[in-house]
Order: structure tokens, then sequence, then C-alpha cells
């Protein structure tokens, strides 16, 4: 242990003018999350505009549930439609919101993007290049705070794209279509289920689990899904998109192969 003392400089820490003293690749982590993230957010911006997201029995997921009367027949949840016939936009542009705002405020998410886009910080003992912080104390990084009730919103997103693969493979067993949906489906739960609030919601404030059991069960099986959530993120990131994009191509006729 290094002492100062009255005549003795106090000693600083060291001032390195470079943004960094890491000889490896770091900046190859957040390039490849940044252009992984901008891939999606381009396509939802294209999706929004895109009117063909329906080819029967699939409806493409960024546009479910139809919510209009404009919608195609067939593609409408339950026959509501409380938006009526005056909407003619994209139904995309009503339900899209909830999971992109999940996503958006999910703790991983958050990571990635803090690290990719605002490069705060790009990497471990990388500096960032921001003069200050002021946390999620400001819009629009307090937004996150509700991140839990966008949770709810994901259930029921869930629960939707569920029953699109469910009515797919019963009016369209052999299509590979109704797989890709399926597959979505699973993975989509996988990724809402796993979580940080769904795991606060199952075990969160319980004392003795053994006075709980069903809520334990929950528990252990949410917490083995958050293990995996960020490879759940991407691939349901990538699975939604892939079935979104495989039902417009569809509904376009590129592709139209007998079990399509």
């Amino acid at each position: 242990m290094t002492l100062t003392t009255p005549d003795s400089p106090r000693r600083q820490r060291a001032q390195i003018t470079v943004r960094t003293l890491r000889t490896d690749k770091w900046w190859l982590q957040p390039l490849l999350t940044f252009l992984g993230l901008a891939s999606f957010l381009v396509y939802s911006f294209w999706a929004l505009f895109d009117r063909d997201f329906f080819a029967d029995p699939y409806i493409a997921p960024f546009d479910s549930p139809c919510l209009a009367t404009s919608c195609p027949p067939g593609a409408t949840f339950f026959g509501f439609t409380p938006f009526g016939d005056w909407y003619g936009l994209s139904p995309a542009l009503l339900i899209l919101a909830f999971p992109a705002g999940f996503r958006f405020t999910c703790y991983y998410y958050r990571k990635s993007y803090y690290r990719s886009f605002w490069l705060s910080p790009a990497a471990c003992a990388v500096q960032e290049p921001h003069g200050k912080y002021t946390g999620e104390t400001r819009f629009p990084l307090i937004l996150q705070n509700i991140h839990r009730y966008f949770f709810y919103a994901a259930i029921a997103v869930g629960a939707i794209l569920t029953y699109d693969a469910v009515l797919a493979l019963i009016h369209k067993p052999n299509g590979l279509g109704s797989y890709i949906l399926l597959l979505n489906a699973v993975l989509i739960w996988g990724y809402t289920l796993g979580c940080h609030s769904c795991r606060s919601i199952t075990g969160g404030r319980l004392n003795h689990f053994s006075r709980h059991p069903l809520r334990y069960k929950m528990w252990v099986f949410v917490s083995k899904l958050n293990a995996k959530h960020q490879p759940l993120a991407w691939a349901s990131m990538f699975s939604v998109m892939g079935a979104d994009l495989y039902v417009r191509l569809v509904a376009k006729g590129i592709i139209n192969f007998p079990f399509a």
C-alpha cells in the first residue's frame, strides 16, 4: 500500500487520451448488433406500408389482428372490427406499437441498442463519446419504466399469433407457411415468458416458495427461459420478420409452389 504525506504529491488516476487500449476487435459485436437491429427496423418500416399481408389462411404477424372492415375476408379476428370501414391504412399501424414497445423497453434490447446505436458504451473498457449521462430520467428513456405494462400487451399478441398459427394448421396442414407461423409463435412465447418482468411477476415478493408451490414451478420455468433471454430475443425477432415476409411473398404470388 502506498501512503501519501503532506510533502508527497497525491496520486491521480491515469490520464488516458486514447479511446481504448484494447487491441482486439471490440467494435465487431456492436457493429453486428447495429446491423441486425437496423435490418429489423428497415423491414418494419417497409411492412407498415405494404398491403399484401393476407394469403388465406395466412396473415402476416405484423398485421394481425386486422381490426377494420376494409380488411380482406378471413383476416379479421373473430370478426372484431372496431375501426369500421373508414380506416384504410395498414393494420400494422394500429397494433405494431405494442410488440415494438415491449422490445424497445426490454432489458436485453436496451443494452443492445445503448451500445450499438448510442455507443454508451460501445464495449467494456471503451470510452463513450457522451459528455454526461442522465440515465432513464428524461424523455425518451424514461419510457423504459413502463416495460411491465408492455409485457401484458405482449401476452395478448402472443395469444393472437398462436391463434393464427393454429388456424393455419387446421385449414392448411400441408402448408409450409403453417409451420413457419407455428415456429414463430413458439419463439415469441419463449421470448415473452423469459422476460424479466414475467420472472418478477411469477416469483417476486415471495418469502417462502414452499407455501406457493404452483408459483414456484412457474418461476423455475420462467427462470430457465430467462437464462436464454438473449438468444430468444434474436431468434424471435428474426422469426417474426421471416414469417411476416413469407406470408407477404405468398400474398404477392412470388412464392406459389404446391405446399406453400
